[in-house]
């Protein structure tokens, strides 16, 4: 294992990039889902030490990416209810909903709060007994134990005016409807780290017997990108597909078994929508009966309408690999940093703000 200043070294990259070149025998296109991983890619200039032909393509890995425009909506409407305080992560807070956005709510006087994590909103609760606190569930196998635990939480300190309305998704099933996609085309995947560290290599079995892709998790440094990329353009060389760890030192077999266990005792699968992709089965998270006091769905009876996503943005197809950010005929032009039509200029995992 190396130093963790090794993982950034530069000679190292171009070494390894000039492995990928040797291996790299015809074009193949590697879909990163991760937001995490495209941030980095883009941070460090691993495109640019690539041979031509090994195409890397962001898929759905920003979770608030591929909150669908409904879930936006209403969350939206949840800002809007009296006596109630909408606690979120920050990057969901400027995310165009169809009339409006968290960040305009705020500016009107409705009380949108940001905070660094689900148990600040417990805390909040806890403070104002007096008003309902909900907090915006988004994210992958990542946060959901975490905001799980708030719950329980919540419960064991009897904060009864914590909600959560929740936006999760499962990873591998979005990645089987990636395959079933017509005009989708991807060779290989590189695996999310931190996903991975929670369901660990046992999470990705069924869907790679069924598909037989070539896939790889992989770390955030560039060392570990590269070395993924690698290994995958290895794979694709010979025909063998395998799904490997190249992340050993932080993504173990059985994943993290505990926090599994509290996100299942909160919540349960369920079908999702996510942006871009659509309703994929079983590929969301839903409160288990048992707290449904805590699920501000059902408190509030707000649940989210299907809508469109903004027009002319390309942000689904974005998320799919059908299509890159400058193909889209927003990007840069009525999409910006400073004034974003869709999430994927929002978030800073998002590939056109990337």
């Amino acid at each position: 294992m190396l130093h963790i200043s090794e993982y950034r070294d530069s000679r190292l990259c171009h070494s390894i990039a000039a492995r990928i070149a040797a291996r790299s025998s015809r074009p193949v296109r590697i879909m990163e889902v991760c937001g995490t991983h495209t941030v980095s890619i883009f941070r460090n200039g691993i495109r640019s030490l690539l041979p031509e032909g090994v195409d890397l393509i962001s898929g759905p890995g920003c979770p608030v990416c591929v909150t669908a425009q409904g879930e936006i909506d209403a969350a939206i409407r949840l800002a809007r209810q009296e006596d109630t305080i909408v606690a979120t992560f920050g990057d969901l807070i400027r995310v165009p909903g169809s009339n409006s956005s968290l960040q305009q709510e705020k500016a009107v006087g409705n009380d949108v709060r940001i905070v660094y994590s689900a148990s600040d909103a417990v805390e909040i609760a806890r403070q104002n007994p007096e008003k309902t606190v909900v907090f915006l569930g988004v994210g992958f196998e990542t946060t959901a134990p975490t905001i799980a635990a708030s719950v329980l939480a919540a419960r064991q300190a009897g904060v009864e005016n914590y909600s959560v309305f929740g936006m999760h998704k499962i990873v591998p099933p979005a990645l089987e409807a990636l395959m079933q996609m017509q005009g989708v085309e991807i060779d290989a995947f590189l695996l999310p780290g931190h996903v991975s560290v929670i369901i660990g290599m046992q999470g990705y079995s069924q869907f790679f017997d069924q598909y037989r892709v070539p896939c790889a998790v992989a770390g955030f440094e560039p060392v570990d990108i590269l070395r993924a990329v690698l290994r995958l353009t290895e794979m694709l060389d010979t025909g063998d597909a395998h799904l490997e760890n190249c992340y050993p030192r932080a993504v173990a077999e059985q994943g993290n078994p505990a926090a599994r266990q509290i996100m299942d005792t909160v919540f349960e699968a369920c079908d999702a929508d996510w942006r871009g992709l659509g309703w994929i089965p079983g590929s969301g998270l839903q409160f288990r009966e048992v707290f449904a006091d805590h699920d501000a769905r059902k408190r509030f009876n707000v649940y989210p309408p299907d809508v469109a996503p903004p027009a002319g943005c390309a942000c689904g197809d974005i998320l799919t690999g059908a299509k890159t950010p400058p193909e889209c005929p927003l990007y840069k032009t009525r999409c910006t940093p400073i004034n974003p039509v869709g999430p994927c200029m929002v978030s800073t995992e998002g590939t056109c703000a990337a």
